[in-house]
């Protein structure tokens, strides 16, 4: 799939990291639609209650367009959060590189994490430790995992992912489906 052309709109996914987990940084998701839309992020859509927003521009979103989201989320909810913006045709190109996608493999049990800034990770070695029947691959722009004990399992140490040169958040492979799914079917609206 390939963002809209100029004129009709770009899809983005801006994806929050640590909302909604626990009773900590609880982000009502139609906070989050309307406060995207005071923005002119048009026909902003949330998926899940994990801080999962589809919205589309007039083109494409920059540093300061993604500073001015998260203040003004700030600013109406009072949660201060990390954010990862991607273009949506970026984000189904990095869905479908998911090395670690086999059949048989649970969705739940793949994570990728999205870099916040693209290129970001390049360079980047895995942990020096022993997985286990973990894996883990370290792209440009992305981290994939697959997790067979599940993510609160995983051998990858915390220190490692706080070295990382910029932010990253994580979706499991389910739900990154159902991003690419949402963004194929407002192509497919506009088309």
């Amino acid at each position: 799939m390939r963002g809209a052309e100029v004129g009709r709109g770009v899809d983005h996914v801006a994806l929050w990291r640590g909302v909604n987990v626990g009773t900590a940084k609880r982000l009502p998701m139609a906070e989050l639609r309307a406060t995207a839309a005071t923005l002119g992020w048009r026909d902003p859509a949330t998926l899940l209650n994990s801080g999962n927003l589809v919205a589309t521009t007039d083109g494409p979103v920059g540093p300061d367009d993604v500073a001015a989201l998260r203040a003004a989320v700030l600013r109406v909810s009072g949660v201060d959060a990390a954010v990862v913006v991607l273009a949506g045709a970026e984000f189904v190109r990095l869905a479908a590189a998911d090395p670690l996608r086999r059949e048989g493999r649970p969705p739940k049990l793949r994570s990728t994490a999205f870099a916040q800034v693209s290129g970001a990770l390049a360079g980047v070695a895995p942990p020096d430790v022993d997985l286990g029947d973990e894996q883990l691959v370290v792209t440009p722009d992305a981290i994939y995992q697959w997790l067979p004990d599940g993510v609160l399992a995983s051998r990858v140490p915390a220190a490692w992912w706080r070295t990382l040169p910029v932010p990253v958040t994580a979706r499991n492979g389910a739900t990154v489906q159902k991003i690419v799914d949402v963004l194929e079917r407002r192509a497919v609206s506009r088309a």
